[in-house]
């Protein structure tokens, strides 16, 4: 399966938020939105970053609750890691896998087409399990 047969499924939205707000800011909405992470976009939606809920922690744990009033480029990743419509989920696996990430925003002629979680790959993954010995019970059965 592809990347961008899931999108099809679990659609393109993609919150975003901007590299000036708050540590704090950015950790309500990421509760409020109930998700991971958000894609950092400068005002020209070009993408500089990615901020996670790991990244939140890791900020706070080091400098402490004075860290929520930061903007989110002090403790974003700024090296983001893409996933591509085209690739299957067995290479994001691995790449999410050796590169300790949960989250690769989706890039679609340089924009920004959706994103996509290790539970997504994962939710995915057990699908196609079940469709095959489905259709091996189906099988035996008929056999």
């Amino acid at each position: 399966m592809l990347v961008s047969q899931i999108l099809k499924d679990k659609g393109d939205l993609v919150f975003t938020a901007s590299p000036q707000e708050t540590v704090g800011a950015a950790a309500a909405l990421l509760h409020a939105r109930k998700v991971g992470a958000m894609v950092v976009v400068d005002g020209d939606e070009a993408i500089v970053g990615i901020l996670s809920e790991r990244d939140i922690v890791r900020v706070i744990a080091k400098e402490g609750a004075s860290a929520l009033n930061k903007p989110i480029t002090a403790c974003m990743s700024a090296e983001v890691i893409f996933a591509h419509p085209e690739e299957s989920i067995d290479i994001l696996l691995e790449r999410m896998t050796d590169r300790r990430i949960r989250h690769l925003p989706v890039v679609r002629d340089g924009r920004l087409a959706g994103i996509i979680s290790i539970g997504d790959l994962v939710k995915y993954k057990i699908n196609e399990a079940q469709a095959e010995a489905d259709g091996l019970k189906a099988y035996i059965a008929a056999g």
